[in-house]
């Protein structure tokens, strides 16, 4: 193979370590009041911080947090994701919020409750969810 290449100077000059900075949220604007969007499906529950004209601050699912599979759409793991969007809201100093739900899972309620949980106030909550009038043509039966 090759020759290895031999290190030479002092310590001194090494490079010093870097260090890891983990900082989702920029931190350089506060805002006093947010929307939160929380969208509830059968697999997965997905929640969006946005202000107050629906630019996106902060988002996460269950997916990301590590739950995998059919986890992903339970209310436990939409409870963490509760809580741990509510840590990045609190970071941008985030003192209330209107909920808009969207979905039919089963994480609606509990994504809220444990983004409450955390100390935020709550102004609104509003149901978004599709709903179709007269949409398209369903299925024929099946025969067997």
């Amino acid at each position: 193979m090759g020759k290895r290449a031999i290190k030479t100077g002092d310590a001194s000059t090494e490079a010093p370590e870097v260090k890891k900075v983990e900082n989702a949220v920029s931190t350089k604007r506060k805002i006093e009041s947010a929307r939160l969007c929380v969208e509830s499906t059968y697999n997965n529950t997905k929640l969006v911080l946005t202000d107050m004209s629906g630019n996106a601050i902060a988002s996460l699912s269950s997916g990301a947090l590590g739950f995998a599979g059919a986890k992903k759409g339970t209310p436990f793991a939409a409870a963490k994701v509760g809580e741990a969007l509510a840590l990045k809201a609190q970071a941008v100093g985030v003192k209330e919020i209107t909920v808009f739900v969207r979905g039919v899972g089963s994480g609606r309620e509990a994504a809220i409750r444990g983004f409450v949980s955390r100390g935020t106030a709550i102004k609104s909550i509003s149901d978004i969810t599709p709903v179709p009038h007269n949409g398209p043509k369903p299925p024929r039966p099946r025969r067997v």
